[in-house]
């Protein structure tokens, strides 16, 4: 009986999403041609022709906005609407049968993540996993995965709704591949974001930023993203203060690349429904220097 209400209202939850995500094009659109008018009226000139129609409609809903909006709300709101108040809670496993260099690895990349924990894959169907972090409130689920040995995916799963996105991992090192490499410090970390500066690179950016709890002012912890040509970078170092105006960079690993290749506006359960909100495509290489993540 507890189950089936549970079951009631994640459904009802799940509907209640959806609809305000359906409703989000709509919205940006009108958003849209309200700054196309605005922008018309500010500078003196001709208001479009694909507005015009609309104008005297537009304008009564621009005597409504303020400085203080921020464009529209979308669905990614309501993904993290408790980032930043709630540490997340991240749960770290691996695909099926792991080998031993992937038990490593994982074990590492759980130390990355403050107060995350560790889960035995076993023979645990994805729906089974996804359910039983969703009983225990867990905020991510991060799924690594490998080839011969050799770690090479990266999934991240917001619960309870999505996104999930699909990463490719390159250039593996781990802190077992580097002698006398010392302790990893589990203080929450600063986080650095480089070159994310187009719409899917701050949707990125977000989805990555939000696995870390908010660090502490004194944290000598420091985590950075760097994108170039849509690679994005990890390193991992501690810093120390040598005088007043120098500091000491000690690296602590792991290091890796990692390539978005997909976002799903769902969960893992619901992988194959799951609306596709961006996927690389192999005929986006035919502008070789074309770039996603950033504006550059």
């Amino acid at each position: 009986m507890v189950n089936g209400c549970l079951l009631r209202r994640e459904t009802r939850l799940r509907r209640g999403y959806l609809y305000r995500k359906s409703q989000e094009d709509r919205v940006r659109t009108i958003e849209e041609k309200k700054q196309k008018l605005k922008s018309a009226l500010d500078d003196n000139r001709l208001i479009p022709t694909e507005v015009r129609r609309e104008a005297v409609q537009l304008q009564k809903l621009l005597e409504y906005d303020d400085d203080g909006a921020e464009g529209v709300s979308s669905h990614m709101d309501d993904e993290y609407k408790w980032a930043g108040v709630e540490d997340p809670k991240v749960m770290v496993t691996t695909s099926r049968d792991p080998s031993s260099r992937l038990k490593m690895f994982v074990k590492e990349v759980k130390l990355i993540f403050p107060g995350a924990q560790r889960m035995n894959r076993g023979g645990h169907e994805i729906k089974a996993l996804v359910q039983a972090c969703k009983a225990n409130n867990v905020t991510d689920l991060v799924i690594v995965h490998e080839t011969r040995g050799q770690p090479d995916g990266l999934v991240v799963c917001h619960l309870p709704f999505g996104p999930t996105a699909y990463f490719t991992l390159y250039n593996v090192v781990m802190r077992h591949d580097v002698p006398d490499i010392g302790t990893m410090s589990e203080a929450y970390p600063n986080l650095i974001f480089h070159n994310f500066s187009s719409r899917l690179g701050q949707r990125v950016s977000n989805i990555l930023k939000y696995l870390f709890p908010v660090p502490k002012e004194d944290s000598r912890r420091v985590i950075t993203f760097a994108n170039q040509e849509d690679f994005i970078s990890f390193r991992h170092h501690t810093y120390k203060k040598t005088d007043h105006r120098n500091v000491e960079l000690s690296e602590v690993g792991p290091r890796f690349e990692i390539k978005l290749y997909m976002i799903k506006l769902g969960t893992l359960e619901n992988e194959a429904t799951a609306d596709v909100e961006w996927r690389h495509h192999s005929y986006t290489h035919t502008a070789k220097k074309r770039k996603f993540l950033s504006m550059e």
